[in-house]
């Protein structure tokens, strides 16, 4: 799950990179909400293989809410406990990104980028068998989250984003002050 972020940069998404920021609520094609995104550099890095990488962009959908969130894989069926701390989007059999309105309308575009991108690498990671929402295994000690982390602040250093800006982005609701200075040094990311 990718949050939204307080900070501002002035880094900006590859060239290329578009939002559509006025959906409305419901399901879309992914390539609807962020067009010509499977086109991006970034995406063959993301996934190598054409045929793969086009059945990827293809195959999954966003899901526009109007609630207060960011972004997240729908998972497939309801995870352990997830009722008592959260009610998700469920999208059995098929890739949904849920994505909060105001994050889509509001959220800078660098952020919209890395964000969708650590979603997409769940997409992948859940097709090679991961369980996004294993039970029992903190947030930021989860091989998928570090993994979709590594991958976008690797695309965004790319683009000049700060550490202080990476700081901030890593800086999500669900986890405390200690588990981000873990998520920091796990990432490589300078603690300030």
């Amino acid at each position: 799950m990718a949050t939204h972020q307080k900070s501002r940069s002035s880094a900006q998404p590859p060239k290329g990179f578009q939002v559509t920021r006025d959906l409305p609520v419901g399901r879309h094609p992914l390539l609807v909400a962020f067009p010509g995104a499977d086109k991006l550099l970034v995406a063959e890095r993301l996934q190598p293989d054409p045929v793969a990488r086009a059945k990827l962009f293809d195959e999954t959908c966003v899901q526009v809410v109007d609630q207060d969130l960011w972004m997240y894989v729908a998972p497939w069926d309801m995870p352990p406990g997830a009722r008592r701390q959260w009610n998700p989007v469920l999208s059995p059999g098929s890739d949904c990104i849920v994505i909060g309105k105001a994050h889509l309308s509001e959220s800078p575009p660098i952020v919209l980028f890395m964000d969708i991108f650590h979603e997409l690498c769940h997409v992948i990671q859940r097709h090679g068998g991961a369980n996004l929402w294993a039970p029992g295994v903190s947030y930021v000690k989860r091989w998928t989250e570090l993994e979709a982390y590594r991958f976008v602040i690797e695309e965004a250093r790319r683009l000049g984003v700060t550490d202080e800006f990476l700081r901030d982005y890593l800086r999500v609701e669900w986890i405390s002050e200690d588990e981000h200075r873990q998520l920091l040094e796990a990432l490589e990311v300078p603690v300030a």
